[in-house]
């Protein structure tokens, strides 16, 4: 089938409450909507740009989706791989707009042809169960939307970091007061120097509260640094803003700089996900997968990459539980279904 038209439009989605991490705070999602249609079918896709971590503005990632309408309309989907390859070449480091354009197009084909997005990376569509996020806030709150979560049936929580180690402690240790029995990790943003990591990190083994890994404590192009952190402390490391291409995981695995690579679609795209999956994997380096502040339609994508592949250790795709309201209903509890063809979201109020 070949692609008949391509629409681009913004989507905008208040927070249920503001979301602060250690780059700024949000008050909504700016993000992207990209449609693909042919005779039959219609694909859904997302970005949402983040500045600080992207490069991105909304207005920047929409008019990328809107010029890379003329490389797709009239090209037949099966010629996927080449199409967005041609929009990446095209618009270099829109990864954004790449994102949403990509996961149209894919969703498209795998909708064509009556199949989960997730066959295309190798397994069946399985629900897949996040973490839930906890952003920067008094310990009070912390602790309180720890308890919350915890009665929503979330047994693994992130709490982002990246402030004053002493501010950044109390709020962890509040939030292990809150949910006692949850798995936690840690999420400093870039916000801590290596000194800073290994004195949080000394600091909460003091108190006896344990930790799944530290990700990206340190500034994402300082890999060295990084790897430097990683050789300090007992804890997992995680890289996530230092890997957008397959070539930075590359990077990551020579220099030893990461126990773990956190995959986001939002930083790499579809296609680019599985190869640098393939590259962590090669190299006996655990995946986590990762979100931006996505509706339904990105979380489902990138759970639809964890289905297929299978062998993600940490799953945090919960930004759509921080929209106050999504495109399609939920739970907002911890497990996903994916089920259906495509990544199987339709949006509200489109047929």
């Amino acid at each position: 089938m070949r692609i008949e038209r391509v629409s681009v439009e913004p989507l905008d989605l208040p927070l249920r409450e503001p979301f602060e991490i250690s780059l700024g705070t949000k008050h909504r999602a700016s993000n992207v909507l990209v449609t693909v249609e042919t005779e039959d079918v219609t694909g859904y896709g997302e970005g949402s740009p983040l500045t600080p971590v992207t490069g991105e503005t909304q207005e920047a990632a929409l008019a990328t989706a809107r010029a890379a309408t003329t490389l797709l309309e009239e090209k037949s989907l099966a010629d996927y791989r080449s199409l967005v390859t041609e929009v990446r070449e095209t618009f270099p480091g829109m990864v954004s707009a790449l994102f949403a354009v990509e996961t149209a197009i894919l969703d498209a084909y795998c909708r064509e042809r009556g199949m989960a997005l997730s066959e295309l990376f190798g397994g069946g569509p399985t629900s897949v169960t996040t973490d839930f996020t906890l952003g920067i806030m008094p310990p009070e709150d912390a602790r309180d939307g720890a308890a919350r979560a915890a009665d929503r049936g979330f047994d693994q929580l992130k709490v982002k970091t990246g402030t004053s180690v002493a501010a950044d402690v109390a709020r962890v240790a509040a939030v292990h007061e809150g949910a006692p029995d949850a798995e936690l990790t840690v999420d400093a943003n870039q916000g801590w120097t290596p000194k800073e990591t290994v004195a949080f990190v000394d600091e909460l083994e003091s108190r006896g509260i344990d930790l799944a890994l530290v990700e990206q404590p340190t500034p994402a192009a300082d890999v060295t640094g990084l790897a430097r952190t990683r050789n300090a402390v007992s804890v997992p490391i995680a890289a996530d803003e230092a890997v957008f291409t397959p070539e930075d995981a590359i990077r990551i695995v020579r220099e030893d700089a990461a126990d773990v690579i956190n995959v986001k679609l939002g930083k790499s795209g579809l296609l680019a996900a599985r190869d640098i999956a393939s590259i962590a994997e090669a190299a006996n380096v655990e995946l986590m997968v990762g979100c931006m502040l996505e509706s339904a339609i990105g979380i489902h994508a990138s759970a639809h990459l964890v289905s297929g592949i299978g062998t993600f250790s940490h799953v945090d795709l919960d930004g759509n539980l921080l929209i106050s309201e999504d495109v399609i209903p939920s739970d907002g509890g911890p497990t996903i279904d994916i089920s259906g063809v495509g990544h199987g979201v339709v949006p509200n109020g489109i047929e």
